[in-house]
């Protein structure tokens, strides 16, 4: 298999779904087309792989499954070119699929899009960083908000 291909085709395809969800309309088509077209996509790829590559049928393992629960067994799936291929579409998705959450999200307690921007380049970069700067930016605009409403 090509692995640089599939990393690469993988790769430029999430990039142009995080370009859709920072600049584009939020409209409910362009957020379906996302959930379906841009994270389905990439898991129905991660499933494609996944399979083959764990029993061996490609990708040159020995067809035992691997042991998630060692480092060095995880080391070993991430050491060859294909595990570290569907490792990263694994990423990929998920982050896509956190960076959609956030967006909505932000979406619906009203934050700007100039603010959600800086947020999602870090969901998109650094996923879980991204998502915690999220949860803290929410849990002070939620608790601003409360304090607002409730009387003193």
């Amino acid at each position: 298999m090509n692995w640089d291909l599939i990393f690469t085709a993988a790769n430029n395809y999430a990039l142009l779904m995080w370009l859709i969800l920072a600049l584009a309309p939020r409209r409910e088509p362009v957020l379906t087309g996302l959930f379906y077209g841009g994270i389905g996509l990439l898991a129905c790829a991660y499933g494609v792989i996944i399979i083959p590559l764990m029993t061996g049928l490609i990708g040159g393992s020995s067809g035992q499954a691997p042991d998630f629960t060692t480092l060095g067994g995880v080391q070993q799936l991430l050491a060859s070119p294909g595990g570290a291929t569907v490792g990263w579409i694994h990423y990929l998705a998920f982050d896509l699929f956190v960076g959609l959450w956030v967006a909505r999200n932000a979406d619906k307690y009203g934050f700007a899009r100039w603010l959600q921007i800086p947020i999602l380049l870090f969901v998109f970069m650094l996923g879980p960083l991204g998502l915690v700067l999220y949860l803290l930016l929410r849990f002070t605009r939620h608790n601003k908000v409360a304090d607002a409403v409730v009387p003193q």
